[in-house]
């Protein structure tokens, strides 16, 4: 009895042993399988690390159906949550600096929007980013628009009385300063807030004002074109504490897949301006883009309301922006 219990032990320890795969869960408020570029960037990392082979499942909750926009930025941080894609503005209440890469102006097309990724203001904005726990995975720019339920908004007169959504602080600084009034709701209650009049009009990513059908809702949109006063930076990002928890083969490969994801995504960029500009126009939406001269308008109101005080009420504000509208 002895020899067959030692020969059984002995088979025992022989045999490989299969570990359970790590299964990590990616979470963001954008709707799945509509064909939304920043779900598309997501669902890439999940298939490249399920394709790699290196025990890493990646299960993806679109629609906001894990964590609420505004909470996935603590999640992150806290290991909540694994992987997630957002504005990084929406953490611009726990890191005031985020604010910079939600700012009207600074980016203004989307050549330019790709050198912003390796110039100092970026290496400023990714450090605070480390800092704060938290590892991008993939970066991408998205440029925006805004959209009204009444006449177009081309000159800072236009907004002047209108209840408008706006997706950051600094966006609603300049706003307020021409004469609208702030409402605040993520992008995924924008809809609701314009059919319900809750709001008049928003301001929004080109990708959201197709996803979220934003077109049933409004008269006139002022697209991105030459002169694209709305650009914001979304990356997928992941918990640097969830990241620590992987060997150093499935960390090579999310930081692969991530690399696979903005690539991906930066040639889609630009496509997403159009497509929206051809969504909205089968939809009979009127559009029009800034000419120079109105953008400039903008960027005076700008200058003297959310420019002011990011520079006075940040640290290291000023630098910020002067960094980035030093990006030739």
């Amino acid at each position: 009895m002895m020899q067959f219990s030692l020969f059984v032990a002995a088979l025992v320890a022989a045999a490989p042993v299969f570990a359970a795969p790590t299964t990590l869960r990616a979470s963001h408020q954008f709707p799945g399988g509509r064909g939304d570029a920043r779900d598309e960037m997501v669902q890439i990392i999940a298939r490249e690390a399920k394709a790699a082979n290196v025990d890493l499942d990646v299960q993806v909750y679109p629609g906001a159906s894990l964590f609420k926009p505004n909470e996935q930025w603590n999640a992150l941080v806290n290991g909540q949550l694994d992987i997630s894609s957002f504005p990084l503005d929406y953490a611009s209440g726990k890191v005031r600096a985020f604010g910079a890469t939600l700012m009207p102006g600074l980016v203004r097309s989307h050549d330019r929007a790709q050198r912003m990724n390796d110039s100092p203001f970026m290496k400023d904005i990714k450090t605070q980013i480390d800092k704060a726990g938290v590892v991008v995975l993939a970066d991408a720019w998205l440029a925006g628009a805004v959209a009204s339920k009444r006449a177009c908004i081309r000159k800072p007169d236009d907004i002047k009385g209108l209840k408008i959504r706006s997706a950051g602080p600094t966006f609603a600084s300049m706003w307020q300063a021409a004469g609208a009034s702030i409402v605040s709701v993520p992008s995924n209650e924008v809809y609701n807030a314009l059919q319900t009049g809750v709001a008049d009009a928003t301001d929004t990513s080109s990708g959201s004002f197709v996803s979220f059908r934003i077109y049933e809702q409004v008269k006139c949109l002022t697209a991105p074109g030459d002169n694209a006063l709305w650009f914001m930076y979304e990356p997928v990002l992941m918990s640097k504490k969830s990241f620590n928890r992987l060997n150093k083969k499935q960390q090579e490969v999310l930081m692969q897949a991530g690399k696979k994801s903005h690539d991906f995504f930066a040639s889609k960029a630009k496509g997403l301006d159009d497509q929206m500009v051809k969504v909205f126009k089968e939809h009979n939406v009127e559009v029009v883009t800034l000419t120079s001269q109105e953008y400039d308008e903008w960027v005076k109101v700008a200058q003297k309301s959310s420019y002011a005080e990011f520079a006075k009420e940040v640290p290291n504000g000023k630098k910020l922006i002067d960094e980035a509208l030093s990006v030739k």
